[in-house]
């Protein structure tokens, strides 16, 4: 069985990076001895969550 994020009626789910998301990543990635500078999954996933972080501020009533 494939995981390739979509629902029962074949659409694709968007699940955006949150903040929490990317800081949860960073602490696992740290905390396993990865990589977390420029370039590495952590970073991308915290530039994710600040990008959706940013877009979303001006929408929250």
């Amino acid at each position: 069985m494939s995981s390739n994020n979509k629902n029962n009626s074949g659409t694709t789910k968007s699940n955006p990076m949150t903040k929490s998301d990317s800081s949860r990543i960073q602490s696992t990635q740290a905390k396993g001895g990865k990589d977390t500078g420029a370039g590495s999954f952590s970073a991308r996933a915290q530039s994710a969550g600040d990008k959706n972080a940013n877009t979303n501020q001006g929408q929250k009533k």
